[in-house]
């Protein structure tokens, strides 16, 4: 056997068993959670968007449709385009649908069934990727919005009050803020394009800020998937109260 085919057979085995350095579960199992969970999230919002009413149980109203535009279209069209084009731009979210759905790469250090030609962000589709930071604007002006449906929670005929849904609604809104507020752009608007924090005031208000979304963003994964998965069980909580399978337990002053 020539020693160019033994060399190219040794590193044809070493490709195959190498696995992911910072993880010791399988390189299969991350991208096909990643595809099931979104795959799962996109049909179950296609279908409050598009064929549900609006999902409000007075005084809670669902993330997918605030703010409530009453009207004869379904109220989630008219806002469920922020949060899909944020999250669809969104830094982390970039690199877990192109290592899930694509396998480019699925894994570190695991090799690409198919490399093909990549362009980056400089062709279409992809170059829609730089409108993220538009996208966050309008995701912080939604946000607010949902701030607001969670203090209306509050309220129970003019009465002071707590349900579950209350507590539901709070915390969904707390994992979106710590989500939209942890966004890469959002830190680059915070402290970027300054070559000194010191150098006046202004610069070391950018500082502190620039600090406070860090801590966000060093686990920005984290608060992704918490914040989708919130929006979610929100969504669902109050169509079953709409529905009479839930009873909302209440504290009312």
């Amino acid at each position: 056997m020539a020693i160019s085919e033994q060399a190219e057979r040794t590193d044809r085995a070493t490709r195959e068993v190498v696995r992911n350095p910072y993880s010791v579960l399988p390189n299969w199992l991350y991208p096909t959670f990643v595809v099931v969970a979104l795959s799962a999230f996109g049909l179950y919002a296609a279908w409050v968007v598009f064929l549900q009413p609006a999902g409000y149980f007075a005084p809670y109203l669902s993330p997918f449709d605030s703010p409530w535009i009453k009207s004869g279209i379904p109220p989630g069209i008219f806002v469920a385009w922020a949060p899909l084009a944020f999250r669809l731009t969104c830094y982390y979210y970039r690199k877990a649908y192109f290592r899930s759905f694509f396998w480019h790469p699925r894994s570190c250090a695991v090799n690409e069934p198919q490399r093909g030609k990549y362009r980056g962000e400089t062709a279409f589709p992809w170059i829609l990727n730089n409108l993220h930071r538009y996208a966050f604007y309008a995701t912080v002006v939604q946000v607010a919005f949902l701030w607001f449906d969670a203090i209306v929670a509050f309220d129970f005929g003019g009465r002071f009050g707590i349900g579950l849904g209350t507590l539901v609604m709070l915390v969904n809104v707390i994992l979106l803020s710590g989500y939209t507020f942890g966004c890469h752009a959002f830190r680059h608007l915070a402290g970027g394009e300054l070559d000194c924090f010191t150098c006046s005031r202004t610069a070391r208000v950018r500082w502190r800020l620039w600090k406070g979304v860090t801590v966000l963003n060093v686990r920005h994964d984290r608060w992704a998937w918490a914040s989708l998965v919130s929006v979610l069980l929100t969504d669902v909580y109050i169509r079953l109260l709409m529905s009479g399978v839930l009873h909302d337990p209440r504290w009312i002053s």
